[in-house]
This record gives C-alpha cells, sequence and structure tokens, in this order.
C-alpha cells in the first residue's frame, strides 16, 4: 500500500446518484484504511478541479456515478493534473455514459444490442410504439441506477415516459423490451468475472430493486451452462474493449427466450454500496473487498506510467 502513496477517494458529486456514490466511497475508503492505506476523502461538490488542483494526492479512486464523475470530465481534469486514476479513460468514460452512443458503437461492430429509437417531442408515438412491437422501455441516455425509466405498452404511455425522462435529461431513448433473465459481467483487469443472474420482483432492475429492496435476488453460480457463461463473458469483453474501456467496470445484458445475449449498457464506475454488484463477483472469484480496491489503484498506477 505505501507504494500507492496518497489516495483520494473521490465521492459524492452533483449527479442524481449523489447518495449511491458517498456509499460507494466510504466503502471503498473504509477498506483501503483496513489494509493501511493513507486515504483522503473528497466530496466533490460541483468545484472539482479547485478542490483537486489544491489537494496533495499521488493517485485518485474515483468511486463517483452519473454525469460529473463518469463522463470523461473528472478524468479529463485528472489528466490535466498528470495523477494517475481508476477506471477508463475520457473517451471511453464518456461514451458509456451515454446509452444512445454505446449503441451505436456497438452497432457498428456487429454486436448484438435492442433496436431502439432517440425520441423528441416531435416522435410519431404511434409508429415508433408499433415498430417496438408495443413493448419498450424508455431511458434518459446520460443517467445511471436506473433513474428516470419506465416500461411502456402503448403510444400514450411512449409519450409520457418520453416527458418523464426528459425531465433529467435531453436525450431520451425507447429501446426494445428484451422478454427474459437479466445478467450483470464486471470485468475487472481485462478479465470477465463471474457472472451474475439478477431477479427482482419489479417489473426491472430499477433504483428500488438496486438500492433499497431486500427481495432482489443475485444468483452466483448465475445459472447459465458453463459454455453459455462463457460465450457471455467474451461477449462483455468485446463490448467493453470496443468503447475503449479500461480498468474495471460491468456490462449489463438480458438473455432472450431463444438463449440469445442483448448487450444494454456499460458502467464505467460501477457502485461499491453493500449490494453492489462488481465486489460480489469479484469475492466469488477468490478476492475480498480490500484486495478489489487495492488491485483496481494498482492498475491504475501502471497504466498512466507512474
Amino acid at each position: 500500500m505505501e507504494s500507492l502513496g496518497k489516495i483520494a477517494v473521490l465521492m459524492g458529486g452533483t449527479s442524481a446518484e449523489r447518495k449511491v456514490s458517498l456509499r460507494s466511497g466510504n466503502a471503498v475508503a473504509d477498506a483501503l484504511e483496513s489494509v493501511g492505506g493513507n486515504v483522503v476523502r473528497v466530496d466533490i461538490q460541483g468545484h472539482a478541479i479547485s478542490q483537486l488542483t489544491e489537494l496533495d494526492f499521488d493517485v485518485a479512486f474515483i468511486a463517483l456515478h452519473g454525469r460529473g464523475g463518469e463522463d470523461g470530465t473528472i478524468q479529463g481534469v485528472l489528466e490535466w493534473l498528470d495523477k494517475p486514476y481508476t477506471g477508463s479513460g475520457v473517451m471511453a468514460s464518456a461514451l458509456a455514459m451515454d446509452k444512445w452512443r454505446t449503441k451505436m458503437i456497438w452497432m457498428a461492430a456487429q454486436l448484438p444490442t435492442p433496436n431502439a429509437y432517440l425520441l423528441d417531442a416531435s416522435s410519431d408515438w404511434v409508429a415508433i410504439n408499433e415498430a417496438l412491437d408495443a413493448n419498450a422501455i424508455v431511458k434518459p441516455a446520460r443517467e445511471g441506477s436506473s433513474i428516470g425509466m419506465r416500461r411502456v405498452h402503448n403510444a400514450e404511455d411512449l409519450k409520457s415516459s418520453y416527458e418523464f425522462a426528459s425531465e433529467y435529461d435531453g436525450l431520451v431513448l425507447a429501446e426494445r423490451w428484451v422478454e427474459g433473465r437479466e445478467f450483470t459481467v464486471a470485468i475487472v483487469d481485462g478479465e470477465a468475472l463471474p457472472v451474475i443472474q439478477l431477479r427482482t420482483s419489479h417489473e426491472f432492475y430499477d433504483y428500488d430493486a438496486k438500492y433499497q429492496s431486500n427481495d432482489t435476488e443475485y444468483l452466483l453460480p448465475c445459472g447459465l451452462s458453463e459454455s453459455e457463461e462463457k460465450a457471455l463473458q467474451s461477449l462483455a469483453l468485446k463490448a467493453f474493449d470496443v468503447l475503449g474501456a479500461a480498468g474495471w467496470g460491468r456490462i449489463d445484458v438480458m438473455q432472450d427466450a431463444d438463449g440469445a445475449f442483448w448487450l444494454l449498457e456499460a458502467n464505467t464506475s460501477p457502485g461499491m454500496t453493500d449490494h453492489s454488484l462488481v465486489p460480489m463477483a469479484a469475492k466469488a472469484s477468490g478476492m475480498d473487498f480490500s484486495e478489489l480496491v487495492t488491485r483496481l489503484l494498482a492498475e491504475a498506477v501502471e497504466r498512466h506510467g507512474h
């Protein structure tokens, strides 16, 4: 730990995911301190440049979620300061934060992702509803933690859900609903960890199911055959790599009734709370929480050439 120097754990931020980020950041800081890390906790509150310029630190652990922390902006500040940091660089962070542009890149790379339409106030709600078989999910393109999402079955709901989602983001998409099982694949330092299947009593894995519900099930082993799990891990690594992502992250996937996998989104700064999925997958691979955060920091230092 001494070789890592002074570790700034960046948390909080100003996005809709601020509360979750504070929980993630404090969990990371506690784990690092438990193994002798020299940690400073930094609550980013809209003055990131002055906060970080005035701070004495050697490496940053980014535990920020959402815009301002996961979208390339804080990564850009750290690049200018010439400080190593965990996770993806500026470009991949910005791309992965944008579900629409992530989808465009996956489609260009011929990776499977559900069909979707970008919405605006003048959209033809009836035509889009029909094109998506009257079964879709409306998403703000640049929010995380399932904030602002709604499932829709008709043109009227599509329009009202667009209006609801647009309160969170000016960029909103409607994506074909994939009926089936939901999986997530954590990636750490170029390795896909054991796959987790998510089961919830909610209509989908929403904010409440992620952070508050006690009946959400996390299946590990995930219920796939060995060959299916390997295929899914390989797909997730391709999806991660084609965005230029690095360090660590998570790819969320659906499997339809025919067994086909469909990429939903990439997450380059996943949660690190007691409900979080990357620590769960790491534990299943034999890595405890403090080992995980230490490995992520060591990888960051090595990658940034310090």
